[in-house]
């Protein structure tokens, strides 16, 4: 059983990472759009292209990756939990979605619409990170406990190896600077890009670029 405490420490760890990632997004958006008279290209061009990174996280966290195609393979009794977990991630794309609309609206809109736009913007946010921190805790609740009781023997093992292997090329992502998480706040970039009525952004979106591109992530 230490092969088994040693990889669910080690997806514990993961799952700290991205809760301090989705929680230091979500105070800084509120921050940012408490001091604004009015919303901003910027705001809606930040937000969407980080719910775009952290909607992506689960396309190469390790829970994903490995400890749920071991429990499938384990036991055929799991579908209803991943199907909860499925769900909390369609919520959260919803909530992407909702940004890209925020920006196709944001173009022609008036001053009295923009302040209604920063509220729904807050909202869409918020709905965002909620539906995957509720993720995160019933993973460590539920679904680590499954895997305890469902994987055995060497399955463990090979686990462990294929986390190794995770680690050695998430290392070298970094050192290439591939991978851009943690959060990290921008140190100038809100004050100095355009007001909202650029439409360059907006435009893309309602073309179908960045979020949009998304496509429903099933565990």
């Amino acid at each position: 059983m230490l092969t088994a405490t040693y990889t669910l420490v080690s997806l514990s760890v993961e799952q700290a990472s991205i809760r301090v990632s989705l929680l230091s997004f979500q105070q800084y958006m509120h921050a940012q759009l408490r001091h604004q008279r009015e919303l901003s290209l910027s705001h809606l061009d930040y937000a969407g292209e980080w719910l775009n990174r952290l909607y992506q996280v689960g396309y190469w966290r390790k829970v994903d990756q490995y400890l749920i195609p071991a429990i499938r393979q384990a036991t055929p009794h799991a579908d209803g939990l991943l199907d909860e977990l499925n769900s909390l991630n369609r919520a959260a794309l919803d909530s992407v979605h909702a940004v890209q609309r925020r920006a196709v609206a944001a173009i022609d809109s008036s001053e009295q619409q923009l302040e209604q736009q920063a509220e729904q913007l807050c909202i869409a946010i918020d709905s965002f990170c909620g539906a995957l921190l509720a993720r995160l805790e019933k993973e460590e609740r539920e679904l680590f406990a499954l895997a305890r009781r469902v994987i055995v023997g060497e399955a463990w093992f090979a686990i462990a190896y294929q986390f190794l292997a995770h680690d050695a090329r998430a290392e070298e992502n970094r050192r290439s600077k591939a991978q851009v998480l943690p959060f990290v706040q921008p140190a100038a970039a809100m004050a100095t890009r355009g007001s909202v009525h650029a439409p360059s952004v907006a435009a893309n979106c309602a073309a179908g670029a960045g979020p949009a591109g998304l496509h429903h992530h099933v565990a």
